[in-house]
């Protein structure tokens, strides 16, 4: 079973929100969060991962824009 975590959204339409993500073999989330909106990817969010804590392996995913 491959481990998850839990990264809160800050900006965007979804903050606040948190999502879970699967990491990788290194231990490490995605890059992205593709965050669809009401009508599907037509309003779609991309969010960047951010180190909150290097030491401690805490992240966020920061709101960059829209997708589209």
């Amino acid at each position: 079973m491959a481990s998850t975590a839990e990264i809160p959204l800050v900006g965007g339409a979804a903050d606040g929100e948190t999502v879970t993500a699967e990491l990788d073999p290194n231990g490490r989330p995605p890059l992205t969060h593709h965050h669809l909106g009401a009508e599907g990817l037509a309003e779609a969010e991309i969010y960047e991962l951010e180190s909150v804590d290097a030491a401690a392996d805490r992240w966020c995913y920061r709101w960059r824009g829209p997708a589209v």
